[in-house]
């Protein structure tokens, strides 16, 4: 049942809203945001943007990327408001040196983590209350010749499998592994130079398991909570930091 949104101090009903709870998984929330085009939402998420947002968001030249922005922010913004019990006036975003946002509640920072990813139609909004937190979603793309992005982003162990994999398999596994990848880089946000070629999904989570934990190799004393979040209509992933300093 879709959350309903504090904004102003009132709530809008839930009918009105465009994301929904997607799912619950250890210390994370996940919710995803229906992206289909649609003038009412996009006019009452408008509504949502601060000043800033709404300038970022005629800044950019494509009308799906406006679209997708304003969707996807202004659930985030109405997601946070309910979380941490607060007007949308009173929330406004900080930024880490490395580029990460934050949340500000009256100016002042909360600990609460989130992240966002979309593609086309699916957005995903990753929250945990503890913890860096990344999220990915891809649509598949069947038609997508996947055989140079394989070779520049992928482990040999990780090619192995894929070549191994025919047809559809192996455009699941594919978006599998670069979900993954990507949910990781996005939870560390530190700035860490580290490329897609240099992380290695775990050999249990290549084979099938949908969760495990996982080590950067050069960061093995931060443990992370890596999920497959792979649905019918799209691949995603979660990762999640285990044991926050």
């Amino acid at each position: 049942m879709p959350l309903k949104v504090t904004r102003h101090k009132e709530s809008a009903t839930a009918t009105n809203n465009w994301w929904r709870l997607y799912r619950e998984t250890r210390d994370t929330t996940i919710f995803h945001v229906d992206l289909r085009p649609h003038n009412t939402r996009e006019a009452e998420a408008l509504e949502w943007l601060d000043h800033e947002e709404q300038a970022r968001w005629h800044r950019f030249r494509h009308a799906r990327a406006r679209y997708e922005f304003s969707l996807c922010r202004a659930a985030l913004r109405a997601i946070l408001c309910k979380h941490l019990d607060c007007s949308n006036e009173q929330l406004t975003f900080g930024t880490s040196k490395y580029g990460k946002p934050h949340a500000l509640v009256n100016g002042e920072s909360d600990d609460i983590s989130f992240n966002v990813s979309h593609s086309h139609q699916h957005g995903l909004v990753a929250l945990a209350l503890h913890g860096r937190v990344g999220v990915d979603v891809e649509e598949r793309n069947m038609q997508q010749n996947l055989d140079g992005e394989i070779q520049s982003v992928f482990t040999p162990n990780e090619r192995a499998d894929l070549a191994a994999a025919h047809g559809p398999q192996k455009i699941h596994l594919f978006f599998r592994l670069w979900t993954m990848k990507e949910a990781l880089l996005k939870a560390l946000g530190t700035g860490f130079s580290l490329d897609m070629s240099g992380i290695e999904i775990p050999k249990t989570l290549r084979q099938g398991m949908s969760a495990g934990e996982f080590c950067f190799p050069q960061l093995p004393a931060v443990r992370w909570w890596l999920e497959s979040l792979d649905d019918p209509d799209f691949a995603a992933a979660l990762a999640h930091e285990l044991n926050p300093g």
